[in-house]
């Protein structure tokens, strides 16, 4: 099973990233949460043009990625789960877990280290919030980003398999929980103690810098519970609150090299966390 999985990872990844943003584009068309600020035309050159680009370029700088390292691990024996075996199945959870919240940390690490908030500030810059933004991330980012989840991955020894369904549900969650879609409050309620939802992640993006710093997890929504920086709704409520950040709010900021020398303008300033300066 792993192996047939293993040989087919490009096939399953990229059919269930499309499969999922089509169905994410769909439901957020359907049942919007908030109306759109800026035309989805506009947004989407720029947003799923970092996506082409953060794609080859990890292709480019990484021969092996994150699968292939567990894979060698398992091969090679190197790796905590290799060095002390368990079931299958419970180095598979371990995994998925283990995984989450190192993603979970990294996250809370670029909002707390200025010069990472530089790089991150690009995937909150967006002012509108739906599928795309979940996709839209610097490529400096993105290299760092996959340089973190390989020292993870060597560090761990996971199974492949479960690196690479924690692989996929990530990207899929990430587009689930930035989507621009309403879901029913009684529902929202129950499946934000199970994963994390649009509404719950919305709050992440506000504009005002307490709300951008709570609500880190992308997957699971324990780690912001459990370490205190879960905020369940936004001051100004889901529909009131304003997207983005207050130091890039023109439209033309949202074209693909715009986005791309970001970093280098402006200062890193009132987001990066115990440097508050914004509004609350």
């Amino acid at each position: 099973m792993q192996a047939a999985l293993l040989e087919n990872e490009p096939v399953i990844r990229v059919g269930l990233f499309l499969g999922v943003f089509a169905i994410m584009a769909g439901w957020e068309a359907a049942v919007p949460r908030r109306r759109r600020q800026v035309s989805r035309l506009y947004r989407w050159s720029g947003n799923l043009g970092i996506v082409a680009l953060n794609t080859v370029l990890l292709r480019l700088a990484f021969p092996v990625l994150a699968v292939g390292l567990a894979a060698l691990a398992e091969q090679q024996g190197f790796g905590l789960l290799n060095l002390w075996p368990l079931p299958f199945w419970l180095a598979f959870v371990l995994s998925l877990l283990a995984l989450d919240l190192a993603i979970y940390l990294q996250h809370v690490m670029f909002h707390a280290v200025p010069a990472l908030w530089r790089l991150h500030r690009m995937h909150h810059a967006d002012l509108d919030f739906d599928v795309t933004t979940g996709l839209r991330f610097h490529p400096v980012e993105i290299l760092l980003s996959m340089a973190l989840k390989l020292g993870v991955v060597a560090a761990l020894g996971p199974p492949a398999a479960a690196v690479l369904v924690f692989e996929v549900l990530l990207n899929a969650t990430a587009m689930f929980n930035h989507a621009n879609l309403r879901l029913p409050i009684g529902i929202d309620r129950v499946l934000r103690w199970i994963v994390v939802t649009p509404d719950m992640h919305r709050v992440h993006h506000s504009i005002r810098p307490a709300e951008t710093n709570s609500n880190f997890g992308f997957n699971l929504p324990w780690w912001d519970r459990l370490l205190g920086t879960y905020r369940a709704q936004p001051a100004e409520g889901y529909e009131g609150m304003t997207i983005g950040i207050e130091q890039f709010r023109a439209v033309g900021d949202l074209r693909l090299d715009r986005m791309l020398v970001q970093p280098l303008r402006g200062p890193a300033s009132g987001y990066p966390i115990n440097r508050e300066t914004g509004p609350k």
